[in-house]
């Protein structure tokens, strides 16, 4: 469940970044639409931040890494 989580906020912040690009291009400065795309990829990071440190303090994500057993 915690995975799919993670999974929805990185699609997530993908398609924020997207959103941000285009109204970049298309209203070249003039509309705040790109302000609030960051504002959503910026929370929705955040939010993405403690689910890992969440996941990683309760054990429902662990680290398969050589150098941590």
């Amino acid at each position: 469940m915690l995975q799919a989580a993670i999974v929805v906020l990185l699609i997530g912040i993908l398609i924020s970044l997207a959103a941000g690009f285009y109204f970049f291009y298309k209203d070249q400065g003039r509309s705040k639409r790109v302000m609030y795309a960051l504002g959503v990829r910026v929370t929705m990071a955040v939010i993405l931040m403690v689910l890992v440190f969440y996941g990683l303090s309760t054990g429902q994500l662990n680290l398969q890494t050589p150098w941590n057993p």
